[in-house]
């Protein structure tokens, strides 16, 4: 092998090196669930990575945008079922149920209590930070135009794609969870 070779080798290994450095520094999350707990940790998650250094995205889709839904979201210019679906599901994080314990509404409150009472932020605290300090959160823009979701029914400082979004995030990070 000649020297040139051997360089440009070399040099290979070091455009390897430095794109296997820079997906080291991403963190990609599908939020599936609209349940309090799980949110909870992935929100949990997305600011533990956050104050880590990471870049974070949070993909929501389907039950997961119950989260980002505004309390004062209504049914106003939908169709039947769109509005079926509106008054349905929760709106916002202070009316999510939890997957276990969920007591018709009594559990959220009593987890909410407890966690209040050890000084833990609130699920709302955390999507606010996560905003705030940079972690970029995707809604499926498919899963709204199934349920007839709008923009303006969800809090701000959001972004809006498709399953391209999603894959994009995830093929330049090394961790990819999904809740």
């Amino acid at each position: 092998m000649t020297t040139d070779a051997v360089q440009e080798k070399i040099k290979e290994l070091e455009e390897r090196l430095e794109k296997v450095e820079a997906n080291r520094s991403n963190l990609t999350m599908v939020l599936f669930s609209g349940d309090f707990d799980k949110a909870f940790a992935a929100f949990i998650i997305a600011n533990g990575a956050l104050a880590m250094g990471k870049e974070v995205t949070i993909f929501v889709t389907f039950w997961g945008i119950d989260v980002l839904k505004k309390p004062t979201m209504t049914g106003a210019g939908k169709n039947f079922l769109e509005k079926m679906v509106t008054m349905m599901r929760p709106k916002g994080t202070a009316n999510l149920p939890t997957s276990k314990m969920n007591f018709a509404g009594i559990g959220p409150k009593l987890f909410n209590y407890m966690m209040g009472k050890k000084n833990i932020t609130s699920l709302q605290s955390l999507v606010d930070t996560s905003i705030e300090f940079g972690v970029k959160i995707v809604v499926c823009q498919m899963s709204m135009d199934v349920m007839g979701i709008k923009k303006e029914d969800l809090i701000d400082g959001l972004e809006f794609g498709g399953v391209a979004a999603f894959l994009g995030s995830s093929f330049n990070s090394n961790t990819t969870l999904f809740v």
